[in-house]
C-alpha cells in the first residue's frame, strides 16, 4: 500500500508541475498515436536519493501520457518510462542507447515491466536504437517516437 501511495504522489506531483508546459521537442511516431510533444518539467524530482529530470510525452491521438524520469548513473543514464499501460527503461551507455525491462532495484517501488502489454518483437528491435553516446534531448525524443510501438496491440485500445 505504501508503494502505491508513493507512486501516486509522485505522478500527482509530476502532473501538477506540468501546467506550465515547456515543449522541448515535437515529432512523428509513425504509429496510430500520431505526433508527440515532449514537455520538460522544470522542477527536479527527488527519486531514490537523487534529483532527476522529468519529461512528459503527450500524443495527438490518445489520452495516454507517458512520463520519463532521467536518472544519471556513473557511466550512463537510465530513462524510466512510465505509463498506465507499460513501464520500461531505456539506457544510454558508451556503446549504445536502447530499451530494457525495468531493473529489479525499482521493483520495491512497484515498478516493473508487464509482459502482457509488451510487444516482444518490437522490444527486441529497440534493444539498440542508437550506436554510440546519445545526448539527453536526442534520447528523450527517440523514446517519445518509439515507445508507442512497444505497446502490444491489445494495450493500444
Amino acid at each position: 500500500m505504501k508503494k502505491v501511495l508513493m507512486i501516486s504522489v509522485m505522478l500527482a506531483f509530476i502532473s501538477a508541475v506540468c501546467f506550465g508546459e515547456k515543449v522541448v521537442a515535437k515529432g512523428p511516431t509513425y504509429s496510430s498515436f500520431g505526433n508527440f510533444k515532449l514537455i520538460k518539467v522544470d522542477e527536479m524530482l527527488p527519486f531514490m536519493g537523487k534529483d532527476c529530470q522529468t519529461f512528459v510525452i503527450k500524443y495527438d491521438n490518445t489520452p495516454l501520457e507517458v512520463r520519463i524520469i532521467v536518472c544519471k548513473e556513473k557511466n550512463c543514464r537510465t530513462y524510466l518510462v512510465l505509463s498506465d499501460k507499460l513501464s520500461v527503461q531505456y539506457v544510454c551507455r558508451q556503446e549504445y542507447f536502447g530499451v530494457e525491462r525495468i531493473d529489479k532495484k525499482y521493483e520495491a517501488m512497484g515498478l516493473r515491466t508487464v509482459d502482457t502489454h509488451l510487444n516482444r518483437l518490437e522490444y527486441f528491435h529497440q534493444k539498440v536504437l542508437n550506436a554510440g553516446p546519445t545526448s539527453e534531448m536526442e534520447a528523450t525524443s527517440l523514446i517519445a517516437a518509439y515507445f508507442p510501438m512497444l505497446l502490444s496491440p491489445v494495450s493500444q485500445s
